[in-house]
């Protein structure tokens, strides 16, 4: 083989490898930096607090998570689905009045439910479920964290202290702020939009006292009415 043919080879090779990566550049860049923080909103925060501030780290994570659930696709409910769930989250939020801390248990087995009817990893495998629900709920899975830990707390004769970083079970309005943001969540996933990520129908905001419209909480979740059980 003359040499000509060879340096020719070496450049065509060069050029390949060379347009590899910045295919491969663009490719990442769709997934990382702007595009992982518009994606994950909250949980992008999150994930650099847990890294302690390492941004590079945090991303690797993120994407890991896009490339692990990503192509996930949410199976739409049935109504007469979505009827027996949004019944199901009213009478648990009016068990709260009287028991706040069933009510509560109530949401986090409600809201993994609900996830797995939607096509997510099954409630028993939680932290996939939540890491697939980071992925395509990313503004609102953080209820859901918050739930479950809370839920976690108020086991049967169990006050698990690394579930919430506190040294006790939580007040009724701790269990009453989860219960607010679970549901931000679980309108998501119930919504006939809610295979748009993270994404809230416009005449529906949140208040202080935890109602919104169209959706209005119980008298129970005023902090001063709920009572501890």
């Amino acid at each position: 083989m003359s040499t000509g043919v060879i340096i020719a080879l070496i450049v065509i090779v060069a050029a390949i490898v060379a347009v590899a990566a910045v295919l491969a550049v663009r490719a990442r860049g769709s997934h990382g930096g702007h595009g992982l923080k518009r994606r994950f909103g909250p949980e992008y925060d999150r994930a650099v607090a847990r890294h302690d501030g390492d941004v590079k780290a945090a991303e690797r994570e993120l994407d890991a998570l896009v490339e692990r659930h990503g192509g996930l696709r949410e199976r739409p409910l049935e109504p007469a689905e979505r009827e027996r769930f949004e019944a199901r989250w009213t009478a648990a939020q009016e068990r709260f009045v009287d028991s706040p801390r069933q009510a509560v248990t109530e949401a986090d087995r409600l809201l993994a439910e609900v996830a797995g009817a939607r096509g997510f990893p099954d409630g028993d495998q939680y932290e996939e479920q939540l890491a697939a629900l980071s992925v395509h709920h990313a503004d609102h899975v953080h209820g859901y964290r918050r739930v479950h830990r809370v839920a976690r707390v108020n086991g049967v004769g169990t006050h698990d202290a690394s579930a919430t970083g506190t040294s006790g079970a939580p007040g009724t309005e701790d269990m009453r702020a989860a219960m607010v943001e679970a549901r931000a969540l679980f309108d998501d996933l119930v919504g006939e939009a809610s295979h748009d990520a993270g994404r809230r129908r416009p005449q529906e905001r949140v208040s202080q006292n935890g109602s919104r419209s169209g959706h209005h909480l119980p008298r129970g979740f005023h902090r001063h009415q709920a009572k501890e059980s």
